[in-house]
């Protein structure tokens, strides 16, 4: 049985690229087969790591969003064998295109009956966008009440609280908690030295591995090695792995 990540937020710029990098490296780390999709029309980050497999899906016809070419990433995805980890990173521009495409064709129920298990992951991030990626998540549990969601908490913008409120306590969380798989809370540390290294990393389209691995400061290496080691406990916490 293959599992399909599909990384759906309507909200531009709040890190659902680099969740995708993440859960890439993580099942690479933990020697599971992973298969990779990007199918953001405007921005294909995911497909800008070289050092990853990514198959880029053009979804843009005549400069629109053709629905028709989802067809292909199905296809594709029904290809893959048992215990493959698929990735697919969805732009925000896509975002209702994408939904509205795996309600209407029925691709949850075609992909569970051919044994596969689905999983939708969805960020929530602090800061002025925090508003729109509540309602980009509460979107996703009401248009797929039957699929688990994997919700990442992205505080790298600022807090996430509203009204003086954690996300347990935001309505959308009491609302839908159970259609909640896990909650990862993306590691943070010090924004002048782990928060400079991250972005340095992700500018570069860079892996944890090669950075690690690479001739830069012993402590530069030192806090990757021990910010990938958090990720990676939060990944396999979350039961997603399998």
């Amino acid at each position: 049985m293959a599992t399909v990540h599909f990384i759906q937020q309507g909200k531009g710029g709040v890190g659902k690229s680099m969740i995708a990098s993440m859960l890439y490296q993580v099942f690479r780390l933990l020697e599971k087969e992973v298969v990779a999709f990007d199918t953001d029309p405007v921005n294909a980050t995911l497909a800008g790591f070289k050092e990853f497999e990514v198959t880029r899906l053009d979804i843009l016809k005549n400069g629109d969003i053709d629905p028709r070419q989802f067809d292909a990433l199905i296809d594709a995805i029904m290809e893959q064998g048992a215990e493959t980890h698929i990735i697919v990173d969805n732009g925000a521009s896509s975002f209702l295109a994408l939904n509205s495409y795996i309600k209407e064709n029925n691709i949850i129920g075609i992909l569970e009956e051919s044994g596969h298990a689905v999983f939708f992951h969805s960020v929530i991030t602090g800061g002025q966008a925090i508003g729109d990626t509540v309602l980009g998540l509460r979107s996703l549990a009401l248009g797929f009440p039957a699929t688990p969601i994997v919700v990442w908490l992205n505080p790298y913008f600022g807090e996430i609280v509203m009204d003086g409120k954690s996300f347990e306590e935001f309505k959308v969380y009491q609302e839908f908690s159970e259609q909640f798989h896990a909650i990862i809370a993306i590691p943070q540390g010090n924004k002048a030295t782990i928060g400079k290294d991250l972005e340095t990393l992700f500018a570069k389209r860079q892996s944890f591995e090669t950075a690690i691995n690479s001739g830069q400061s012993i402590v530069v290496r030192s806090r990757l090695q021990r910010y990938r080691n958090e990720l990676v406990a939060g990944i396999e916490q979350a039961g997603i792995v399998g």
